[in-house]
């Protein structure tokens, strides 16, 4: 056997050139009966373990001395073709010149069947072969032109071009007639008619096979002319003919490959029948039998040397090229052909010459070539027999499969986890541990059929050599509960060293496919958690509860947990009635053991609120059908020991959950429950009621009556939650409570804080009491109530203690969302009274809250050695949640729209931790109003510059890096416009004007040469220029040069902003139509972390991106692909350095910082959107308003820029747009000074 890495090896090549071109070249004036040219240089070059497969699809044809570059040194070529051994009757079928079927080419009648396929295949192969035995030349050439046909080439071989010309110089005239638009071809094109044709084209080249392997394959057919011409088109430049030849050839191998293996079952019968005859006695054995078992013998040697010489022929001259084409389509087909040949004709496949390919494949850049090697060594690696002869494959590549579960691609890490598992399977030993730890921590990631895949590998790894391979005989019976127990055993093992303790749900779902039975046997998992020498720790018991709760919820819920989804719309119907039965089940054996199980471990809240968990997926009738009552009695009675030994909110809301599942009316025991839990609430209001008129008659309260207090509030608020308590009234009393701690602050916080809550959830259950009868009385005592709680909580927004703030600041933005105007959609207007406005005050007071506990320095959220991990993620989510309600609060109407600069001018400082809020705010507002949106955006730049100059002062503002920062998120805002530069055309201007209105709102003394002190804010407003327009541009300079005529004229043009500001507004320099592709001219001294390299060219891109509406549709290939993603505003920024560079007019297309990269898909890029057609341009733009508000100050003004803007209109207007009654387009869009 060779080997798998020999350099000398005299296998087929190996992928040693980076080209992915072939190494022959078929259209060279060779012999057409030769096959291929390169013979010696695959075998030259087998070194390589691995091939780099280019992935250029750019064009249908590829760059031939491009790939010819690329190859190594060829060895000379044979002169002889890889061909069958003997030669055949008729080999060569030579046309002679009397051939009266010459005249005219064979028709497309075989082509037009096989594509209709309405007819059987085998029928069309008989009746074709029919038509060849009548006429060879003519059967043949249809044959021929079929599969030139086939390619989606339209010309065909003549009988006088298979006559004169050869194989090489007829694909040199077909390359030069196939000059075909499209780049789509019957194996690629879309549409019905094409959709089943690869599937007929395959079928019918194994059924041409199939029909003529009893005779005509061995006498007659020119096999070896058909494999000559598929050499030769597989190494056209053609991708339709590489493609298609290709598939061609190795369905003809894979048809091949079954011939010969039927071929060596005859040839193994006929030798044990010879060996028979010859082993009889002298007097029984038959001479004339020996001899025609003999004859038969050679016959099946020759037929099968044919064979074989075909099949050799085809690999050497297409497979050990094409296996590395730069089409993937290809890849993929060659590498899925030879996984079959391995599987079925193993005798002379399955060897390492053969298995090299597969596993250089591996590396592939494709998904589907890796997909399609993976699967192939699984059809290897599930037959014993086979994976035992795969040892040196397998160390080799092992380390390459393993590496493969973590493929980007999950469809390829499915398979390469299932590859391991067979190979666990089948293969003793070959995985170390070191191996297998790496597929143990996906049985928790979120996709779950990697998920379920690593379930899989765990069970086959750990547990079936315990539990199933030690069973007494393999017939299928009822498990043992020995190997139950072994079973639970080795899973809270897994589950303890897996460090993963919260997420038992993940893990059984993993679990759930392979191990199903084990996982729903609830007997004995109860029987283990009740058993009193069971020798488990605290731990695992905590972690067997989680077990036995989550296979409880995926029985009955029938769904992965939180974050893992199936992709299935629902369940089956023999699903539903699976999961019936099981909630079932599950209710029958749990319900007498679950007050058992609360008596046992009621002690413990971490056990105790899953335990209580166990109602939500039980069939709650069965307390009803089966006479179960007692069993209710004591369920309720270890209900109501659990509510007053625990104060932990997630036991308390367990268990108010619980007894809400109860408390249906439909249920026949109704009302013994109702009466348990108005004894419960009775208890717990009667304490509440003493022990607050202790705590108000009291100045002092010791720990424990200040406990205990707030143990009963808590869970009197947790109750109040989930069940109407407003027939108890205990509202009252704590609004009194709360009142008193606004007013004295002599309530301790932990008190104040359920008490907020309690009063919250009151008046929630009033508003689920108003109906249409609901008097105007009852709704005003509402309104009061409400008003009077949101007082309250403005009051504790002020608190010292950050809790009450942050309880006070999420129950104040729920309850004004909820009687905002939205509260009367729907047809409600009797709901009108109950809407509210929050007054200016309480405005201030959230923002400023929302200021001082979200938007903290860096420096204040605490460090990270001090506080573990998920303590920070935890605050950072509270902080999320704070922001995400006042940003609601913006978004519905309740606080002022201007209010949300408060959020935006924090956008890029803060872009890792609430950067997909803020981004959703933003693009929310602007469809509730885009010119206002644009002024908050500039509101926000002039809040956080006048934040600047007050704390440094006016002087070396740009030098400074918080001014950089102010650069960075004005490029933000203005990327956030997107390129619909048309449709924000007077948002941009309006922008600019009134940001030269505010740099130049405070000037200097008249004889003084200083900077106004706002001048630096004409860099910030650079950052918009590139969304302006050409005509825009010229008439904000015409404004700029009068706005600084009356400021200063003595050095007005030398300051440095202005002269920032007025490159980013030369057209000259900042437009695509002047010179897109050189560099800006005009530079000057940059701040530091200013400079950005390659800036000009991006811009100019980006800017020919904006300025057009439209641009033409690009033909669907590779190359126009990646044009137009080069294309797109946002990606990472350079490290910034300081020195001079290109003008700001460039700065939108620069790059974003490594700091503040996108983390969200959703919030990676902008989309890029334009108006497909094009057309219609004229009419939108009698549509512009530009700066609406200034309309009657700006008409006279400005004469001559006036006439320069109309002439820029003209360029920009459709030719066949028409000018209404000769009124200028834009004829709102001139600029006053006199505004300023």
């Amino acid at each position: 056997m060779p080997s798998l890495w020999s350099p000398s090896s005299d296998s087929v090549s190996s992928p040693s050139q980076k080209s992915v071109g072939s190494a022959q070249k078929a259209l060279s004036p060779c012999s057409p009966t030769s096959l291929s040219c390169d013979d010696g240089s695959s075998q030259d070059t087998a070194q390589r373990n691995s091939p780099s497969v280019s992935t250029s699809e750019d064009s249908d044809f590829e760059d031939h001395s491009r790939r010819n570059a690329r190859k190594r040194a060829a060895k000379r070529p044979l002169k002889t073709s890889p061909v069958a051994k003997h030669q055949k009757k008729r080999s060569r079928i030579i046309l002679s010149g009397n051939d009266k079927t010459e005249s005219a080419p064979p028709t497309n009648d075989l082509f037009d069947a096989v594509k209709a396929a309405k007819s059987d295949m085998q029928s069309l192969v008989d009746e074709w072969l029919e038509n060849y035995k009548q006429d060879e030349n003519a059967g043949f050439l249809e044959l021929v032109n079929f599969f030139i046909r086939s390619c989606g080439c339209k010309s065909t071989v003549t009988p006088e071009m298979f006559r004169m010309m050869s194989n090489s110089e007829i694909i040199q005239h077909l390359t030069e007639q196939f000059n075909e638009d499209s780049g789509d071809y019957p194996l690629t094109a879309p549409g019905p008619s094409w959709k089943k044709f690869q599937g007929s084209f395959c079928e019918f080249v194994k059924t041409l096979v199939y029909q003529c392997q009893y005779g005509l394959l061995y006498d007659g057919f020119p096999m070896d002319d058909l494999i000559s011409l598929l050499i030769g088109l597989s190494d056209s430049q053609v991708r339709a003919f590489r493609h298609t030849s290709t598939l061609a050839a190795m369905k003809l191998m894979t048809s091949l490959v079954r011939v010969a293996l039927q071929l060596s079952l005859h040839k193994e019968n006929n030798q044990r029948q010879y060996e028979a005859e010859r082993n009889k006695g002298p007097e029984q054995r038959a001479l004339e039998r020996l001899e025609s078992l003999l004859e038969k013998q050679k016959e099946f040697q020759e037929n099968q040397e044919e064979i074989e010489g075909m099949m050799n022929a085809i690999f050497r001259g297409i497979f050990v090229h094409r296996y590395r084409d730069v089409l993937p389509e290809i890849r993929a087909i060659c590498i899925e052909e030879i996984g079959y040949w391995m599987q079925s004709y193993s005798t002379s496949f399955l060897n390492d010459s053969y298995l090299k390919y597969i596993g250089w494949t591996l590396h592939d850049k494709h998904k589907e070539v890796r997909l399609k090697c993976v699967k192939a060594l699984e059809g290897l690696y599930s037959n014993q027999e086979l994976s035992t002869r795969m040892e040196l494959f397998t160390n080799r590549f092992k380390d390459r499969m393993v590496s493969m579960v973590m493929d980007k691609e999950c469809e390829v890490a499915v398979e390469a986890i299932r590859l391991l598992t067979l190979i666990l399977k089948n293969m003793e030993g070959v995985l170390t541990n070191a191996d297998c730890e790496k597929i143990y921590s996906i049985v928790y990631i979120s996709n779950r059929a990697m998920a379920s895949s690593a379930g899989e590998f765990v069970y086959w790894k750990i547990f079936y050599p315990e539990c199933e391979a030690k069973a007494v005989g393999g017939r299928e019976r009822r498990r043992s509960s020995q190997a139950q127990r072994t079973f639970i055993h080795l899973l809270l093992a897994f589950f303890m060293e897996s460090e993963h303790h919260n997420h038992a749900a993940y893990l059984v779902d993993s679990l759930w496919d392979c191990a199903q039975s084990y996982l729903k046997d609830w007997e004995s998992l109860t029987s283990l958690l009740l058993r009193k020498d069971q020798n488990l720790g605290d731990m695992q018991e905590r972690m067997l509860i989680e077990i036995l709760v989550s296979s409880a919820r995926q029985a009955a819920e029938g769904h992965p947990p939180v974050g893992r989804i199936t992709g299935k719309k629902g369940l089956t119907a023999k699903e539903r009635k699976l999961q019936a039965y099981d909630k079932v089940k599950l209710a029958e054996h749990l319900i007498p053991l679950l007050p058992q199980l609360l008596a046992k471990f009621s002690a413990d809240a971490e056990n105790v609120a899953p335990l209580l968990r166990l109602l939500s997926y039980f069939d709650l009738s069965i307390y009803c059908t089966q006479r179960l009552e007692k069993h209710l009695e004591l369920l309720l009675q270890q209900l109501q020991e659990v509510v007053v030994k625990h104060v932990e909110p997630e036991v308390l809301e367990a268990a108010a959950r619980g007894l809400y599942l109860l408390c249906k009316p439909e249920f026949t025991f109704f009302s013994r429950v109702d009466f348990a839990r108005s004894q419960l609430v009775d208890l717990l209001t009667d304490r509440f009621q003493q022990e607050l008129d202790d705590l108000m008659q009291s100045s002092f309260l010791d720990e424990d009556e200040v406990y205990s207090l707030t143990a009963t509030l808590k869970r009197l608020s947790a109750f109040y939650n989930a069940h109407d308590l407003t027939r108890w009234d205990i509202s009252e009393p704590c609004s009194r409570l709360l009142q008193r701690a606004v007013d004295t602050g002599e309530v301790p916080h932990q008190v104040v804080l359920p008490a907020l809550s309690l009063v919250y959830f009151s008046i929630l259950w009033m508003v689920t009491h108003i109906s249409e009868s609901t008097s105007q009385k009852q709704l005003m005592s509402l309104k009061k109530r409400m008003v009077a709680f949101c007082e309250l909580c403005q009051s504790c927004l002020s608190d010292v203690d950050p809790e009450i703030q942050e309880q006070a600041f999420v129950l104040l933005s729920d309850l004004l969302l909820i009687f905002s105007p939205q509260m009367i959609a729907g047809g409600r207007d009797f709901l009108r009274p109950l809407v509210f406005f929050p007054e200016a005050t309480l405005q201030s007071e959230l923002a400023s809250f929302l200021m001082d506990h979200v938007f903290l320095q860096p420096g204040e959220l605490g460090s990270g050695q001090s506080q573990e991990d998920h303590v920070q993620i935890e605050l950072l989510h509270q902080r999320r949640r704070l922001l995400a309600g006042f940003c609601k609060l913006l978004l519905y109407g309740v606080l002022e729209l201007d209010a949300a600069s408060d959020v935006f001018k924090h956008y890029s400082k803060f872009y890792e931790d609430y950067g997909d809020i803020i981004k959703e705010t933003l693009t929310r507002a602007r469809q509730i109003d885009r010119c206002q949106c644009s002024r908050i955006l500039l509101l926000s730049l002039k809040q956080l510059y006048t934040e600047l100059m007050q704390e440094q002062g006016p002087q070396g503002l740009t030098e400074l890096p918080a001014f950089i920062e102010m650069r960075d998120l004005a490029r933000r805002f203005a990327l956030s416009f997107g390129p619909q530069q048309l449709h924000n055309r007077d948002l941009v201007v309006m922008l600019h004007k009134e940001g030269i209105k505010f740099s130049l709102s405070e000037l200097p003394p008249a004889d003084s040469s200083r900077e106004p002190p706002n001048l630096a804010f004409l860099e910030l407003l650079s950052e918009f220029s590139p969304r302006l327009f050409h005509q825009d541009k010229q008439l904000l300079l015409s404004y700029l040069e009068k706005c600084l005529q009356r400021v200063s004229k003595a050095r007005s043009h030398s300051w440095g902003p202005v002269t920032t500001y007025y490159h980013s507004l030369n057209p000259v320099e900042n437009t695509a139509e002047a010179s897109p592709q050189g560099p800006s001219h005009s530079k000057k001294k940059r701040v530091e972390g200013s400079c950005r390299p390659q800036r000009e060219e991006l811009s100019s891109q980006e800017e020919s991106l904006q300025l057009n509406s439209s641009y033409p549709k690009p033909t669907l290939t590779s190359t126009a692909i990646k044009r137009r993603q080069s294309l797109r505003p946002v990606g990472k920024r350079q490290k910034a350095r300081p020195g001079p560079g290109p003008g700001p007019e460039l700065i939108c297309s620069q790059q974003l910082s490594g700091t503040q990269r996108l983390k969200m898909s959703s919030a990676q890029y902008f989309q890029i959107q334009c108006d497909p057609s094009g057309s219609g341009l004229g009419k939108q733009l009698t549509r512009l308003s530009l700066m609406e508000e200034d309309e009657e100050e700006e008409l006279g003004l400005l004469d001559g820029s006036c006439e320069e803007w109309q002439g820029g209109d003209k360029l920009l207007r459709s030719p066949s747009s028409p000018s209404e009654h000769g009124l200028d387009l834009l004829d709102t869009t001139e600029l006053n000074v006199e505004d300023f």
